[in-house]
């Protein structure tokens, strides 16, 4: 079976999208992760699946696997590039599109400039949402790792993070901590770990190792909640330019019980089919 294919990314985290509307698409784990492979396969951090919707008043549904072969349920980066892709490959003539995700709907919306604007749902804070095993729903909690105590503030942005703030992003040990509070058992599901770096109230730089994918150039739900926690901790305004090692994203949150809002880039690389 011949499957075409865009590759994308959105400020260097990387993806192959695969249109399931107009093509049927099976794709089991192994296949998923010889895919991801970057020597013998396309290479990616995450394959997205466009799906016709389940529900008649939504647009598409979104399906996001980890290079690992595992579904995970959210992709801030990768909405973005999912709105591109639909645009680009006329699936849709929309300029705002509703699409459901394995945690609900998400709504892009293409600006004039080329950018996307996510509006990425109210994030979900209490421990069990997580989920993330606690005995209170406080803002910040003491991970202990590695013989370390973590103060780290745990958010869902449809999907489990992790945000530790270290004092200079360049030294932090994102390679030894990162599995280590992946894998951590008082996170079920695994869990994103964000490290952020607080330039003032209004910039921040961050660092994510993402669940089942590793270090990558920029994540986007890790980006939303960092400044999530920056903002409950008291340490950002509500509208934050979040510096990554792929470029800048934009995030604005009014505060509890809102949704939080990304704008970025987004860039296709090349186009393909490939033999599966």
């Amino acid at each position: 079976m011949k499957l075409k294919f865009s590759k994308m990314h959105g400020l260097g985290n990387d993806f192959v999208v695969i249109d399931g509307v107009r093509q049927t698409v099976t794709l089991e784990p192994d296949r998923i992760r010889q895919l991801a492979d970057r020597h013998f396969g396309i290479g990616f951090d995450q394959l997205l699946l466009v799906e016709a919707p389940h529900a008649q008043e939504n647009d598409f549904r979104y399906r996001i696997f980890n290079g690992d072969g595992g579904e995970v349920e959210q992709c801030g980066n990768g909405a973005r590039c999912f709105a591109r892709f639909v645009t680009d490959q006329r699936l849709t003539n929309k300029l705002s599109i509703r699409v459901e995700t394995a945690r609900g709907v998400i709504v892009p919306e293409l600006k004039p400039d080329g950018r996307v604007v996510v509006d990425m749902g109210v994030p979900k804070l209490n421990a069990a949402d997580i989920p993330f095993v606690a005995d209170t729903d406080a803002v910040s909690h003491t991970l202990d790792v590695d013989g370390q105590a973590l103060d780290i503030t745990v958010v869902s942005m449809g999907n489990p993070h992790a945000v530790l703030r270290v004092e200079n992003l360049d030294t932090a040990p994102v390679a030894a901590l990162g599995p280590l509070i992946e894998h951590h058992p008082r996170f079920p599901a695994r869990v994103n770990a964000g490290f952020m770096q607080v330039i003032n109230r209004h910039s921040i730089r961050l660092r994510v190792f993402e669940r089942g994918a590793g270090e990558t150039l920029a994540c986007g739900t890790g980006a939303c909640a960092a400044v999530t926690s920056g903002i409950l901790r008291g340490w950002l305004d509500h509208k934050v330019q979040v510096e990554t090692r792929g470029g800048l994203l934009s995030i604005e949150w009014a505060g509890p019980g809102t949704p939080v809002r990304m704008t970025g880039p987004t860039a296709t690389v090349f186009t393909g089919e490939i033999e599966v």
